[in-house]
Parts: C-alpha cells; structure tokens; sequence
C-alpha cells in the first residue's frame, strides 16, 4: 500500500515492485528496479527516505528515523528479511543481513557486509568493504573480491525480480493437491559456503 502523508506522496519509479502487502508512507523516493516484499514498512513520515537504484528492502524490514533526518540507501543496498534501518545511511552493494538492527546515524561504508542479528549503536561509522558482525557490531575483517562478488551476484536476483514480478505475481486460488507436472525450480544461486567450494 502506498500512502501519502502531510502532503508527501512517495514517488516510485515505475520499474520497481512494492508488494501490496508493504507500506510505503510520505517522503519516500524509491529508483529504478527496486524491490520492496511484503511485510516492509518504509515510512517517511517524519522525514525523507531515499532508495537509490538497484535497492531491495525484503519481507519484515522497517526503514524509519527520527523527525527532520534524511536517510539514503545507496545504489544495490540489499536489505535482508527482518533488518530494521532507524536513521541510518546505507553504502553502495553492502549487504545488511537478517534481523540485523542498524541504528540512528550509523553510516555503512560501501560494500560492507553486515551480519544477521548484528546491531549497530547509532552514530557508528564503517569505511568501506568491512565484514561486521556482532552486538554491538565490530568489523572483523575487510571483505574479498570473493564475497562481494557473491553479495553482488546475489543482488542482481533482487534486481530482477520487480521485472518479474510486474510479469507474473498473481493472486489466485490455491491448488487444493499437487500436480504432477509440478515445475521444478531451478538451482542457480549458491549460500557462500557452496559459493566457496566451487
């Protein structure tokens, strides 16, 4: 759902998907081949939020701030299920892992790869290509061209996916059993470790 607030109406730009379970509330610009899933809140409605291109905010996150603050989601951000975004700015192709809370201020530095359930005190600031993890977070070690290479490889599948979606998501009824040319789906995307063992 898309919802305009004080005057602010979100502006999303017509290759990117929200789903309709999602909120998108006020001062929210959204670029091209975004994805927002289902579940999400991003509410700018006491300051700005921006997504620049290639962003994806999946199912469960939130995104807000504080009153008057402007927050940006640098080009390719990859938010992952459950993360909460609370005023901070977001560099470009990092990746913020499941559940992992990012607090008011903090910045993330380019290509950084921020754990699942990690939390980042506010006002916390991370160059560029740091894997970090923990509560509260530290960087423990700088991030390979291996691992951003997957991380990157990994955001295209979200940057295809409005394309997708705008395709194929239906609603329907369900199926009531399964039929027997049930499509098999494809294995083309790896999790690190099998990344790794190639």
């Amino acid at each position: 759902m898309i919802y305009s607030f004080k005057g602010h109406i979100p502006v999303i730009h017509e290759s990117s998907f929200v789903h309709p379970l999602a909120a998108v509330t006020g001062n929210v610009i959204i670029g091209k081949n975004c994805y927002i899933g289902p579940g999400a809140a991003i509410r700018g409605d006491w300051g700005e939020i921006i997504l620049e291109d290639g962003v994806n905010v999946q199912e469960n996150c939130t995104v807000h701030m504080f009153p008057g603050k402007s927050i940006v989601l640098n080009e390719s951000a990859h938010v992952g299920h459950g993360a909460i975004i609370h005023g901070a700015n977001l560099g470009k192709n990092c990746l913020i892992g499941m559940n992992s809370v990012i607090m008011d201020d903090a910045e993330i530095g380019d290509e950084c790869i921020v754990g699942a359930m990690s939390f980042v005190k506010a006002e916390t600031k991370f160059p560029k290509r740091k894997l970090i993890v923990g509560n509260p977070a530290k960087a423990i070690k700088d991030i390979s061209d291996e691992m951003i290479a997957w991380k990157t490889a990994g955001t295209q599948l979200y940057q295809q996916l409005p394309t997708d979606c705008h395709e194929s998501l239906r609603e329907v009824e369900p199926l009531r059993e399964i039929p027997k040319n049930r499509p098999v789906q494809e294995d083309f995307y790896k999790t690190l470790e099998e990344f790794r063992k190639k």
